[in-house]
């Protein structure tokens, strides 16, 4: 099969990792420190530890799906569902504890299990039907949303279990939270996915020619199911750990959740058109908002405003986006 070029697999920008990541991501590096440095000038209280922290766990579950759309958006589709699998798995689980008395591991089961489904629908639908993953993926949102609502009546389901508030309230040694920890554990598998695996080849061959890596051997369907059952997965955990962090199963929850993740992973430089992106600028990415929304809550801006500077931050990242690839094509 023809080697495929991505950024991290094939291009050579130096025998040193580090080297090669600030080449890869040094434009969205600058722009974040900068970011940091103004706002640490306009609010000094950015800096101190239990804000850093307090930012850390915020973006952590924006990243768990972030991380599983960026490999979608390689392999040249996209999820709108995942803001809805999230507010699904969390009615789950709380109804699985609550209303049910499970364990609280099958209850973590039980919601990452009805993730993972919604994500195989996707895949299958997307490849069966051959209809453009926007609407595939709106359409499961819709059912996904209605679901949690009608489940709860629209309303929260409170929960007590200090055990199962622990794995999204407590910290490691007194110093990591534990969202942390596994977002660690995620950025590695999909880092690994991607730059160590077959798997990961044919994830950016499906991206940049899907026809060509079909006639290369690719399994098509196989990229498909994968990526779309990853991305549900990566969102019903997000709707568990925020679960535990409120102390309730909101139908709610995850309401625009997939736009957050979209936002970190295109301004991370992940290409819109398929076939290019990394996991270290997703992370970036997901920094750079995570810190424009904490120094604008610190500075007292409305958080209104805050959607409309997401916004224009989407629409500039496309548009370069859009100018790279024409660049590229008239090359």
């Amino acid at each position: 099969m023809t080697k495929v070029k991505n950024s991290e697999n094939n291009v050579r920008l130096g025998t040193n990792p580090v080297i090669a990541f600030l080449k890869r991501n040094g434009g969205i590096l600058i722009g974040f420190l900068i970011l940091c440095v103004v706002v640490q000038i306009n609010t000094p209280k950015f800096l101190t530890w239990n804000n850093i922290v307090g930012v850390l766990r915020q973006i952590s579950t924006n990243l768990y799906v972030a991380c599983a759309i960026t490999m979608i958006l390689i392999a040249g589709g996209i999820d709108l569902s995942a803001g809805a699998v999230i507010s699904l798995s969390s009615v789950v689980v709380a109804t699985c504890l609550v209303n049910y008395g499970l364990p609280i591991p099958l209850a973590i089961l039980a919601a990452l299990a009805i993730g993972c489904i919604a994500g195989l629908i996707n895949g299958t639908l997307i490849y069966k039907t051959g209809l453009p993953p926007f609407i595939v993926t709106y359409s499961v949102q819709c059912i996904c949303q209605g679901i949690a609502y009608v489940w709860t009546g629209a309303q929260p389901i409170r929960l007590t279990d200090r055990n199962f508030i622990f794995l999204g309230t407590g910290f490691v040694f007194g110093v990591i939270p534990m969202p942390l920890i596994y977002l660690a554990v995620v950025i590695f598998f999909v880092w690994y996915i991607l730059n160590r695996t077959k798997l990961g080849r044919h994830i950016y061959a499906v991206g940049g020619n899907e026809k060509a890596a079909e006639f290369s051997g690719v399994n098509i369907k196989r990229v498909r199911w994968f990526v779309y059952a990853f991305s549900g997965t990566m969102a019903a955990l997000s709707g568990v750990v925020l679960t535990a962090r409120m102390y309730s199963g909101q139908p709610a929850v995850g309401a625009g959740g997939e736009m957050d993740a979209i936002a970190a992973v295109v301004l991370g430089g992940t290409s819109m058109g398929g076939g290019r992106g990394t996991i270290g600028g997703t992370i970036i990415g997901a920094l750079l908002i995570g810190v424009m929304n904490n120094g604008l809550n610190l500075a007292g801006v409305d958080s209104y405003w805050q959607m409309v500077a997401k916004g224009f931050i989407i629409l500039i990242a496309v548009y370069v986006d859009f100018i790279k690839q024409g660049k590229r094509l008239r090359a």
